[in-house]
């Protein structure tokens, strides 16, 4: 199972929501760049970008931090944030991006989500499945839906979707543990790369995680405040 570092950006610097509120946010460092740096220093292969400014502008705001990392690192990264039109797909891409997650848009406008799949391929489009209560939320986790999130999965890995990250927001930045048993649930119903993201505690959550079978987890906030520490993440990788 790959671990993969959350990295979160609001101007300019390294910084973590609660439940993806701005209110709420903290900074951990100004300069995202020794941040993933140290990352890849303790073998860690995988990033996680995400552009807030973006998400909250509706349009990538944040690609010079990543073009400096993708230029200064071997870390392969997956970008998301902000990404709400072609330009900014050309951006994040052009800019270093190795997968690009697209949720609102798969949300919102399916016809396009599934073009820009069968343009760049399901090995660099990721869907975007962040849910509340089971539903599927998009907006920058501000709107709400009717749509079940184990339906949603489906229905796009039925047209050609490889990868999804699935984050439960009420569990996002709580370190309360990840949602392991919706998880569950969605492999046992969907043939999907499961990324789990939200929650992430400890070392035995992601052995957890990765007992159910998800290809991947996204480590954030235990990082940053000290529970989870990166040698210690190395050896799992």
């Amino acid at each position: 199972m790959r671990i993969i570092m959350a990295l979160d950006i609001i101007d300019g610097k390294c910084v973590r929501l609660t439940r993806g509120k701005y209110e709420t946010s903290k900074i951990y460092s100004e300069s995202p760049l020794e941040v993933a740096k140290a990352i890849e220093d303790n073998g860690i292969g995988y990033l996680h970008f995400v552009d807030l400014d973006g998400a909250k502008l509706k349009k990538i705001t944040n690609y010079r931090i990543l073009e400096e990392i993708s230029s200064k690192t071997k870390l392969r990264v997956d970008f998301g944030g902000g990404v709400r039109s072609e330009e900014d797909l050309r951006i994040a891409f052009n800019s270093g991006a190795n997968q690009v997650t697209a949720g609102t848009i798969a949300v919102t406008q399916p016809a396009l989500f599934l073009e820009w799949l069968e343009r760049y391929g399901n090995d660099r489009i990721i869907l975007g499945a962040d849910f509340r209560e089971g539903k599927i939320v998009s907006g920058a986790w501000k709107e709400n839906t009717d749509e079940d999130i184990v339906s949603f999965i489906s229905a796009y890995s039925s047209r050609g979707v490889k990868y999804s990250i699935c984050t439960d927001v009420e569990r996002d930045g709580m370190m309360r543990g990840p949602a392991t048993e919706k998880y569950k649930e969605i492999l046992g119903s969907v043939r999907i790369n499961l990324i789990a993201s939200g929650g992430i505690s400890s070392l035995k959550n992601i052995e957890d995680i990765k007992a159910i079978g998800c290809e991947g987890v996204i480590v954030g906030k235990a990082f940053y405040e000290g529970k989870i520490k990166l040698q210690d993440l190395k050896v799992l990788c």
